[in-house]
């Protein structure tokens, strides 16, 4: 191969690796994910700094604060051009409970997960679909671990309305210990302003004989540029006497 062809090779493919990369886009924030697929080669770290959530239940007629604080963590590489790995870990954890004139604190690490997430071809412009299989394994510290292994398999479908508008919906299938639990995640993106945007999504959770679970939440993302976002959301729990509320910041970075 002489120079010029060999110059012409290492262009098309620094264009190819670019384009592929204005293309990607972060699972951060909210609780669905997209349906795109980390480009073959590199990796994608998304980082909560932290994820915060409160909650405020009654114990035996007393008032219960919950606050809690972990740095949960999702790796994502691409294996090949529809098909990439994702290491999740909950990370290192805080928390302080109020209760009955009582506050305790306690501190450690959560559970690792590990999934294999799928692009499926519609062809469709404005229409893409992702399917995501998923183990949470209960590795983490008691109190923080969710003591039993989840086993989940999980399907995107998102669709481009204009450049401004982005839907989509998430649907998730689990299994913990024999139990069986689903949970439907719509979500509507919004451009706000430059590299700005947002979005609102509703969370319906239903498990096996517990009640239904639902929630709000929204975010702001701002793309720093194509290899960086940083992020923001917030969100409140609609089920129970009284709402919890979730919360955080987030930096994500594709290497």
């Amino acid at each position: 191969m002489n120079l010029s062809k060999t110059l012409s090779f290492v262009m098309l493919s620094t264009v190819t690796v670019h384009t592929m990369a204005a293309d990607f886009s972060f699972d951060r924030p909210g609780t669905g994910f997209g349906t795109s697929i980390t480009p073959v080669g590199q990796l994608a770290w998304e980082q909560g700094l932290p994820t915060v959530s409160y909650d405020k239940s009654y114990q035996a007629g007393e008032k219960q604060r919950v606050l809690n604080l972990n740095a949960d963590t999702l790796l994502r590489t691409g294996l090949m051009p529809d098909l990439e790995l994702q290491l999740g870990w909950q990370g290192p954890a805080w928390t302080q409970t109020k209760y009955n004139g009582k506050t305790t604190e306690d501190d450690g690490l959560g559970d690792i997960s590990i999934g294999v997430k799928k692009a499926i071809d519609l062809g469709d412009e404005r229409l893409s679909m992702a399917i995501l299989a998923e183990a949470v394994l209960a590795t983490g510290n008691s109190g923080f671990s969710n003591e039993d292994d989840i086993y989940s398999l999980s399907s995107a479908v998102a669709y481009v309305y204009n450049d401004l508008v982005n839907t989509s919906i998430t649907m998730r299938y689990e299994v913990q210990d024999g139990n069986w639990a689903v949970t439907a995640v719509p979500t509507f993106e919004y451009q706000i302003a430059g590299k700005l945007s947002g979005f609102s999504e509703f969370v319906y959770r239903k498990a096996e004989s517990r009640s239904d679970e639902t929630s709000l939440a929204s975010g702001l993302m701002y793309q720093v540029n194509n290899r960086t976002q940083l992020d923001a959301s917030v969100g409140v729990g609609l089920a129970g006497d009284t709402p919890d509320y979730q919360g955080g910041l987030g930096i994500s970075y594709l290497f």
